[in-house]
């Protein structure tokens, strides 16, 4: 059944080693890398929390246009320095502030802020607080 199964989400790259370097060595998560002559390299990450991705190579990769991946932490703002200093640049939208941060002044929303991995696929980083 479904239900019991183990489910995993994936998303696609056409740039193997530069999403590799990405996860594991800009976003400090667990990377396992595995060849498969069929379908070609694919990258397993071990998600905060022990889920599961698969990042695999694809020829005519085209980044998605929403987010792919949603990282909720207890201190954004020291996250979002910690990211800045590793190089990440936070997406400028018309609902978000000079820095690419969106603030919900009446906080029904935790702040929130997106930014791409190397090939342009949309990843999120918000406030975990009020989450469950």
């Amino acid at each position: 059944m479904i239900s019991d199964s183990k489910a995993f989400s994936s998303f696609s790259t056409d740039d193997i080693d530069a999403a590799e370097k990405f996860y594991a060595g800009t976003l400090g998560i667990d990377v396992q890398r595995q060849g498969d002559e069929g379908m070609g390299e694919i990258l397993w990450a071990t998600l905060p929390g022990g889920a599961r991705l698969l990042i695999y190579w694809k020829a005519d990769h085209e980044p998605a246009s929403h987010t792919v991946l949603n990282f909720a932490v207890d201190d954004f703002e020291s996250t979002v320095e910690e990211l800045k200093g590793k190089g990440i640049a936070f997406e400028r939208l018309e609902w978000t502030d000079d820095d690419g941060i969106a603030r919900d002044p009446e906080g029904r929303m935790p702040t929130t802020a997106w930014f791409k991995d190397p090939t342009g696929n949309w990843i999120c980083l918000l406030e975990a607080d009020g989450l469950e």
